[in-house]
């Protein structure tokens, strides 16, 4: 699978996250099978890095019960607080460049990662990663960023192609460009990040969180990120009008849990798909499920779903109206 020229092995990548904040994490998910990696991400903030200490992590059943990261289940949603990798650049770069040695010899790229503090900082790790790794996400769509002062999330046209520009000027492999998915146009943001220089956009990021313990306090005691499998809709709402609109290759993100949900988000024009919670939840071996479960997917398989997809307006009358057993239903109930 091809992205933006860069030769992946499959398109099922593992996401950045606290998976891929080691040599050893990154490795074990090039060794189970991950067509692509991204590394943890880092910004020229120390206290963005001082903010990993206080990661916090809640997986939310459906029914609303609170659970921790070991009796979690594939259908939970997960809260969480986090922070970036406390590592100095020089020492992070000799890790990934052995990542991407490792990587290289199995067919599989890894990814370094930025997520943006100031657009000139950006720019500066931007053009060290990209001595060492063979790609560039830039994540400008981190809901901490709305929480964290040492990262931000960008919701205007104007401070994404700003970003994207600066980045971009400074590194020379390809740049993927992360949204966020609660922007009143994510369509406009993919087109600004791709008239800006970006070879690619990530759709989407994950969604502001608060859960209320019911006791006074709140899960995590703190605001922080969703993600769930109830967020995969909303996910693909925007990687299909991306893929409709906008000439630029796609990378979905947030709600992919199973093989199922891959196919999903290559049906609606992604051409990758990032992976996290699946991996706190089952671990690498994961992985290879869900590779498996996407194999031999050819490129005419990608954004197919669009093609018997209308806009309201061009939506003809159904042959009897949809709600009728509904209310139909909710009358002899007696409500």
């Amino acid at each position: 699978m091809d992205v933006a020229g860069l030769a992946t092995a499959n398109p099922v990548w593992v996401g950045s996250s606290e998976l891929t904040m080691t040599l050893d994490g990154i490795t074990a998910c090039v060794d189970a099978g991950a067509g692509a990696v991204v590394a943890k991400s880092v910004n020229e903030s120390a206290a963005a890095r001082e903010q990993l200490a206080i990661a916090d992590y809640a997986f939310v059943s459906a029914a609303g019960e609170v659970r921790s990261p070991g009796s979690a289940g594939l259908g939970d949603g997960l809260l969480n607080r986090s922070g970036l990798a406390q590592v100095d650049l020089d020492d992070w770069l000799a890790m990934l460049a052995s990542a991407v040695s490792h990587g290289a010899a199995r067919g599989c790229p890894v990814i370094g990662s930025i997520t943006l503090g100031e657009p000139a900082g950006a720019a500066r790790i931007g053009h060290a990663l990209a001595s060492v790794v063979p790609a560039v996400e830039l994540n400008i769509g981190a809901p901490h960023g709305r929480e964290a002062r040492a990262v931000r999330q960008l919701t205007e046209v104007d401070g994404v192609a700003e970003a994207v520009r600066a980045v971009r000027a400074a590194v020379e492999v390809p740049l993927f460009v992360k949204l966020p998915g609660q922007a009143s146009d994510v369509v406009a943001l993919a087109r600004a990040a791709r008239s800006a220089g970006a070879d690619a956009v990530g759709l989407v990021g994950r969604y502001p969180g608060f859960l209320p313990d019911l006791d006074g306090g709140s899960v995590l005691g703190s605001w922080g990120a969703w993600s769930s499998p109830g967020c995969l809709p909303m996910s693909l709402y925007w990687v299909g009008k991306a893929f409709q609109r906008l000439d630029v290759p796609v990378i979905g993100t947030n709600g992919a849990r199973t093989a199922k949900d891959v196919l999903r988000f290559l049906a609606a024009g992604a051409r990758a798909v990032e992976v996290v919670t699946a991996l706190w939840i089952g671990g690498p071996a994961v992985l290879r499920e869900l590779a498996d479960g996407v194999a031999g997917i050819r490129d005419d398989f990608i954004g197919s779903a669009l093609a018997g997809t209308r806009e309201y307006a061009d939506v003809p009358p159904l042959p009897s109206p949809a709600w009728l057993p509904y209310t139909a239903r909710w009358m002899s109930s007696g409500r």
